[in-house]
């Protein structure tokens, strides 16, 4: 549990973990590609923060459905961050649980 609290102390971790509660969305850089999420749970797997997103713009090694896609994201491999106001996106087929947070910190999809 102590490296949980080392990364929740960090302020790209803060900045993130405020967009979830904020439902604000986050462009950034990750893998290369531009992308235009939505966070919607953030903690930790295996001692990486990471946060689950509903990406809905942007670009991906593997191209993006139309609807937009569920994205699990290593937060140390996110760069340029942003957040912005906007409209909130979400998957309409998201019925199972999650599985990209081991320990999650906040999971605004359980509220």
């Amino acid at each position: 549990m102590t490296e949980f609290v080392l990364f929740i102390l960090t302020p790209t971790y803060q900045l993130i973990r405020q967009a979830v509660i904020n439902r604000n969305q986050i462009v950034c850089a990750y893998k290369g590609y531009e992308r235009m999420v939505c966070p919607h749970a953030i903690g930790t797997t295996n001692g990486v923060p990471r946060v689950l997103v509903y990406q809905f713009a942007g670009s991906s090694e593997s191209g993006l459905p139309p609807d937009g896609q569920w994205r699990c994201m290593d937060i140390p491999g996110m760069t340029q961050i942003r957040v912005q106001p906007g409209a909130w996106h979400t998957g309409n087929r998201h019925t199972r649980q999650q599985t990209c947070i081991k320990v999650v910190d906040l999971d605004i999809t359980q509220t």
